[in-house]
């Protein structure tokens, strides 16, 4: 089973993501910032995290440049924003602009767990909803 740990500091978003997620066959642990994330990267075991983007104290972008400089680089990031602009962009193995469908989500999780492996390859779904 993929582990997959989701880091948003909206509570609606991260369990409507655990249940999206859980259904698709995927363990997901949550996290409602990104200090809390990365204190849950650091001692779990994930295949993939998705993070907001803009978060009070620690954003997404602090949290991808954590893992990318952390013993597990390749993990693959999803950055998601309502405000796309603040992205850094670089760190990120795709990025979601919300509101994002269910289908674009589940299709993009199964692809970078599927190939984890080519962590260089840049992933833009289209925002299509469902």
């Amino acid at each position: 089973m993929q582990n997959v740990l989701v880091i948003d500091d909206e509570k609606m978003i991260s369990d409507m993501l655990q249940i999206a997620l859980t259904q698709f066959g995927y363990s997901v642990e949550t996290a409602p910032g990104g200090k809390e994330g990365l204190q849950k990267y650091e001692t779990g075991d994930f295949n993939l995290v998705i993070t907001d983007i803009r978060m009070p104290d620690t954003d997404g972008n602090d949290v991808v440049r954590h893992i990318r400089n952390s013993d597990k680089p390749h993990t693959p990031v999803i950055g998601m924003s309502g405000t796309p602009w603040l992205l850094d962009g670089d760190g990120f193995d795709c990025t979601l602009s919300k509101p994002f469908g269910i289908k674009t989500l589940i299709s993009t999780v199964n692809e970078l767990t599927s190939n984890h492996k080519n962590s260089d390859q840049k992933i833009i779904p289209s925002n299509n909803p469902l």
